[in-house]
Parts: C-alpha cells; structure tokens; sequence
C-alpha cells in the first residue's frame, strides 16, 4: 500500500493494513517534523508533489526493497501539505516472518525514501516570518 496524502496519518491503521497471520513482526518508523534544520528553527515543512509521480517513485522503492528481503506486506504513507513541528510526515511498516529481513527492509526503503525524496520539500523557519 502506496499512500500520498492531506490527512494526518495514524501508524496504527497502517500497521493493521500490513500484519497478516504469517508476521513475525512489523518494523515501523514514524518520520517526524522536528523543530531545528540546518541550524534554524523550523516553524512548518511543506511536501507537494507537483507531478504526481511520488507514488511511482514509491512503488519502485518497494518493489526494490522486496527483490531483495523476504518481507511479506509494505506500506508507505507519506503525507503532503503544510505540517507543524511534530507532526507525523511518513509512515513506513514494513510485515514479514523474522525481524532481520523487516528492519533490512525498512532501513532501505527510509534511506531511498531520503535518497530520492518524491516530493518538494520546503521549509519554512522561525527567523523568516
């Protein structure tokens, strides 16, 4: 499940949606806006996807990450618009039968996220109002 969108994201509903009777487990990470970014103060990030081709840029990513471990279920929820510090911006979870594989993945799939990063970033700060 490949997810780009406005609405706040809840990891757990994404957890549900990759868990089957088969899962060891379910490796997560909740990226966060943080308050500080190349020294300043962060007062909101904004994500667009101004071509809308972040969820083929995703797809790619999960199609990688499961060519190479045996993961059983991936979810990406990457959520765009205006958000504040603190808020949830990207949901990973990642199913599979043994814990190794899921964090593989995982830590795969975040790194490409970073690498590739499928929409504009754009990041306001305090000392630019």
């Amino acid at each position: 499940m490949i997810e780009i969108t406005e609405t706040p994201l809840s990891p757990e509903k994404i957890v549900e949606k990759v868990k089957s009777s088969g899962s060891g487990c379910v490796v997560t990470y909740v990226g966060l806006i943080r308050d500080q970014s190349q020294g300043k103060q962060v007062l909101s990030v904004e994500y667009q996807d101004l071509d809308g081709n972040a969820v083929s840029t995703l797809q790619e990513i999960v199609d990688e990450a499961k060519r190479r471990w045996p993961v059983e279920n991936v979810a990406i929820s990457h959520r765009i618009g205006k958000l504040m510090v603190g808020e949830i911006n990207l949901v990973v979870a990642v199913a599979s039968a043994h814990r190794q594989e899921g964090f593989a993945a995982c830590q795969y799939i975040i790194d490409q996220f970073k690498d590739r990063l499928p929409t504009k970033k754009i990041e306001k700060y305090l000392d630019e109002r």
